[in-house]
Protein backbone atom coordinates (compact mmCIF):
# COMPACT_ATOMS: atom_id res chain seq x y z
CA UNK A 1 0.00 0.00 0.00
CA UNK A 2 1.36 3.34 -0.84
CA UNK A 3 1.83 5.92 2.36
CA UNK A 4 -0.01 8.77 2.80
CA UNK A 5 1.40 11.62 0.93
CA UNK A 6 2.49 14.77 3.48
CA UNK A 7 0.35 17.77 1.50
CA UNK A 8 0.71 20.97 3.12
CA UNK A 9 -1.89 22.20 5.34
CA UNK A 10 -3.52 25.57 4.42
CA UNK A 11 -2.99 27.85 7.51
CA UNK A 12 -6.17 28.91 9.45
CA UNK A 13 -6.79 32.40 9.91
CA UNK A 14 -6.41 32.28 13.40
CA UNK A 15 -2.50 32.20 12.80
CA UNK A 16 -2.59 35.63 11.49
CA UNK A 17 -2.25 38.74 13.09
CA UNK A 18 -4.74 41.42 12.76
CA UNK A 19 -3.98 44.18 10.65
CA UNK A 20 -4.98 47.79 9.63
CA UNK A 21 -4.45 46.37 5.56
CA UNK A 22 -6.99 43.15 7.00
CA UNK A 23 -9.58 45.52 8.44
CA UNK A 24 -9.59 47.69 5.09
CA UNK A 25 -10.59 44.83 3.45
CA UNK A 26 -13.30 43.26 5.88
CA UNK A 27 -14.87 46.84 6.28
CA UNK A 28 -14.63 47.43 2.07
CA UNK A 29 -17.08 44.36 2.24
CA UNK A 30 -19.39 45.44 5.15
CA UNK A 31 -19.28 49.14 4.11
CA UNK A 32 -20.75 47.47 0.24
CA UNK A 33 -23.48 45.68 1.97
CA UNK A 34 -24.55 48.56 3.84
CA UNK A 35 -24.73 50.74 0.72
CA UNK A 36 -26.71 48.42 -0.62
CA UNK A 37 -29.37 47.50 2.17
CA UNK A 38 -29.73 50.62 4.21
CA UNK A 39 -28.87 53.08 1.42
CA UNK A 40 -31.38 51.37 -0.97
CA UNK A 41 -33.95 50.66 1.34
CA UNK A 42 -34.06 54.52 2.60
CA UNK A 43 -34.03 55.46 -1.62
CA UNK A 44 -37.07 53.14 -1.94
CA UNK A 45 -38.80 54.32 0.74
CA UNK A 46 -38.29 58.10 -0.64
CA UNK A 47 -39.19 57.14 -4.30
CA UNK A 48 -42.43 55.17 -2.95
CA UNK A 49 -43.03 58.01 -1.05
CA UNK A 50 -42.92 60.63 -4.20
CA UNK A 51 -45.40 58.39 -5.82
CA UNK A 52 -47.65 58.30 -2.85
CA UNK A 53 -48.46 61.51 -2.75
CA UNK A 54 -48.14 65.02 -0.59
CA UNK A 55 -49.38 63.15 2.23
CA UNK A 56 -47.19 60.06 1.85
CA UNK A 57 -44.14 62.43 1.03
CA UNK A 58 -44.98 64.45 4.06
CA UNK A 59 -45.39 61.82 6.38
CA UNK A 60 -41.35 60.67 4.61
CA UNK A 61 -40.22 63.98 5.30
CA UNK A 62 -41.83 63.98 9.17
CA UNK A 63 -39.90 60.24 10.20
CA UNK A 64 -36.53 60.93 8.01
CA UNK A 65 -35.80 64.71 7.62
CA UNK A 66 -37.48 66.52 10.44
CA UNK A 67 -40.03 65.71 12.95
CA UNK A 68 -41.17 69.03 13.59
CA UNK A 69 -42.33 71.14 16.36
CA UNK A 70 -45.61 68.89 16.88
CA UNK A 71 -43.92 65.85 16.61
CA UNK A 72 -44.71 62.47 18.66
CA UNK A 73 -41.75 61.19 20.64
CA UNK A 74 -41.56 58.24 18.73
CA UNK A 75 -41.36 60.46 15.43
CA UNK A 76 -38.50 62.40 17.23
CA UNK A 77 -37.02 58.81 17.58
CA UNK A 78 -37.38 58.05 14.29
CA UNK A 79 -35.86 61.25 12.76
CA UNK A 80 -32.72 60.87 15.30
CA UNK A 81 -32.45 57.38 14.29
CA UNK A 82 -32.36 58.59 10.86
CA UNK A 83 -30.02 61.11 11.05
CA UNK A 84 -27.25 58.42 12.74
CA UNK A 85 -28.38 56.00 9.47
CA UNK A 86 -27.66 58.95 7.03
CA UNK A 87 -24.11 59.58 9.05
CA UNK A 88 -23.40 55.59 8.82
CA UNK A 89 -24.21 55.48 5.20
CA UNK A 90 -22.24 58.73 4.35
CA UNK A 91 -19.02 57.06 5.59
CA UNK A 92 -19.80 53.47 4.43
CA UNK A 93 -19.95 55.66 1.16
CA UNK A 94 -16.62 57.29 1.85
CA UNK A 95 -14.86 54.57 3.05
CA UNK A 96 -16.03 52.02 0.10
CA UNK A 97 -15.01 55.03 -2.43
CA UNK A 98 -11.33 55.20 -1.10
CA UNK A 99 -10.96 51.47 -0.51
CA UNK A 100 -12.18 50.85 -3.92
CA UNK A 101 -9.39 53.63 -5.10
CA UNK A 102 -6.94 51.30 -3.33
CA UNK A 103 -7.79 48.67 -4.79
CA UNK A 104 -7.43 49.95 -8.19
CA UNK A 105 -4.27 51.01 -7.12
CA UNK A 106 -3.32 47.66 -6.13
CA UNK A 107 -4.87 46.05 -9.26
CA UNK A 108 -2.05 47.87 -11.19
CA UNK A 109 0.48 46.50 -9.38
CA UNK A 110 1.33 49.19 -6.86
CA UNK A 111 1.16 48.81 -2.97
CA UNK A 112 1.87 45.50 -2.27
CA UNK A 113 4.62 45.61 -0.19
CA UNK A 114 3.61 45.16 3.29
CA UNK A 115 4.80 49.09 4.74
CA UNK A 116 3.27 50.60 1.77
CA UNK A 117 -0.10 48.31 1.99
CA UNK A 118 -0.74 49.28 5.84
CA UNK A 119 0.49 53.25 4.73
CA UNK A 120 -2.68 53.01 2.32
CA UNK A 121 -4.81 51.22 4.73
CA UNK A 122 -4.17 53.80 7.25
CA UNK A 123 -4.63 56.52 4.55
CA UNK A 124 -8.62 55.46 3.39
CA UNK A 125 -9.59 54.83 7.06
CA UNK A 126 -7.87 58.89 8.42
CA UNK A 127 -9.88 59.92 4.47
CA UNK A 128 -13.12 57.97 5.58
CA UNK A 129 -13.25 59.68 8.23
CA UNK A 130 -12.41 63.15 7.42
CA UNK A 131 -14.57 63.16 4.56
CA UNK A 132 -17.92 61.74 6.97
CA UNK A 133 -16.72 64.83 9.33
CA UNK A 134 -17.01 67.54 6.46
CA UNK A 135 -19.87 66.47 5.29
CA UNK A 136 -21.74 66.10 8.57
CA UNK A 137 -20.41 69.94 9.48
CA UNK A 138 -21.58 70.82 6.03
CA UNK A 139 -24.93 69.85 6.72
CA UNK A 140 -24.91 70.97 10.74
CA UNK A 141 -23.67 74.17 8.84
CA UNK A 142 -26.46 74.56 6.55
CA UNK A 143 -29.08 73.15 8.80
CA UNK A 144 -28.40 75.67 11.67
CA UNK A 145 -28.33 78.14 9.02
CA UNK A 146 -25.14 79.68 10.75
CA UNK A 147 -24.55 80.73 6.81
CA UNK A 148 -27.37 83.77 7.24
Amino acid sequence: MASKAERPISPHLGIYRRGVHMMASITHRATGFILATAGMLTLLWWLSSIGGGEESYQTFLTYVVDAGEEATGFQTASNWFFRLLALGVIFSFFQHLFSGIRHLVMDMGAGFELNANRTSAWLVFIAAFTATGLVALYVIYEYLDLGA
